[in-house]
């Protein structure tokens, strides 16, 4: 099965959307950590399922008109990671998450670094909204697509920050 991708804009930057032709298998912004490069195997296509109805979804997004995403996704990962992000789709939209409570019911409470690893290998950001996963202490941690594109999807969101965790 070949991968299918386009480039998407968004008011969060520049974004690459992959596709197995059927559902959404990443939404990477530019420059993200594990964003995956362009093979010279895979097919361009924006008309491709399912482009257009992620376009038009993020804009919805991005004009604070859709606060929650109707995909099909094709998430690639271990049953661990997979558990992680389908507990991450059940975050509404305007609340955050600590680690340890998305450690807690994935049913691993003892493997906060384990989900955070696994948040941080999300292939499809916004839509599986991983930006919503903040410290114990409600700051701002780690985000794959960077501090600032986090910073600015909470406050899209109106989600609530308490600070930002210092770094190192």
């Amino acid at each position: 099965m070949s991968t299918h991708y386009c480039h998407v804009q968004t008011r969060f930057g520049r974004v690459l959307l992959t596709s197995d032709g059927r559902a959404l298998s990443g939404l990477y912004f530019e420059g993200q950590k594990h964003a995956p490069a362009v093979a010279p195997d895979w097919c361009e296509g924006a008309g491709t399922a399912p482009f257009p109805a992620v376009a038009k979804q993020l804009a919805e997004y991005d004009a604070g008109r859709r606060d929650r995403f109707e995909l099909p996704l094709a998430l690639a990962g271990t049953v661990f990671q997979r558990r992680v992000w389908q507990a991450l789709l059940e975050v509404p939209c305007g609340t955050t998450i600590s680690y340890a409570e998305l450690a807690r019911r994935v049913g691993a409470p003892r493997g906060v670094r384990a989900v955070g690893a696994a948040v941080g290998r999300n292939p499809v950001s916004v839509i599986v909204p991983c930006h919503r996963v903040v410290g114990s202490d409600g700051s701002l941690t780690g985000y794959a697509g960077g501090l600032e594109r986090k910073r600015a999807l909470l406050a899209r969101e109106r989600a609530p920050v308490v600070a930002e965790a210092a770094l190192p």
